[in-house]
């Protein structure tokens, strides 16, 4: 599996790299990645939960007993509530947002898939979902999954970004470099 020198650098990067190992020694990498999308969907949906992570007056034991029951009300697999156990214990629960997202990415590699995010003035029709899903595949040479906003800043068009790679065919884009062009 090839990791980007980021995701194995940084300090999410490691914590995540190592409970993928974990998960995929148990054979648990499925049950473990929506173990942490519903955390992530929790962390997005509460800010007293954001503000509670990033609180460093926290005790490591108040923060241990805050990620147990989150664990218990969640019914999150051993092996998520474990490593949130350790999070406490390290004191790096604040970290969690990007560890998820690294572990994401991770599985991601692992599977052979890539991650498009999708910006649109307006909301997409599945039919064009479909299509952009398929140029993307045949662009990319693997499995794309999209993750679509709506931007109505963009006026038109969309702006595809694929890792580090961006495909920007906004109206906004192209109005802004016409007035360019028009100064010059």
């Amino acid at each position: 599996m090839e990791l980007s020198a980021g995701i194995q650098a940084s300090l999410a990067g490691r914590y995540a790299s190592a409970l993928f190992d974990l998960a995929s020694e148990a054979g648990t990498v499925t049950a473990v990645e929506s173990d942490l999308e519903n955390i992530e969907s929790a962390l997005g949906d509460s800010a007293e939960l954001r503000a509670l992570i990033r609180n460093p007056e926290i005790s490591r034991e108040a923060i241990g007993r805050v990620m147990g029951g989150l664990g218990s009300a969640m019914q999150l697999t051993e092996l998520t509530r474990h490593f949130l156990g350790v999070l406490a214990e390290n004191r790096r629960v604040a970290e969690l947002p990007a560890m998820i997202r690294a572990f994401h990415a991770i599985a991601a590699a692992q599977r052979g898939e890539v991650t498009a995010e999708v910006a649109s003035a307006h909301a997409l029709s599945d039919k064009q979902i479909a299509a952009l899903e398929g140029k993307l595949r045949a662009r990319e040479g693997r499995t794309v999954k999209l993750k679509t906003r709506v931007d109505p800043s963009l006026l038109g068009g969309l702006v595809v970004t694929v890792g580090s790679k961006r495909i920007d065919g906004s109206i906004r884009t192209r109005l802004n470099s016409l007035a360019q062009a028009m100064k010059g």
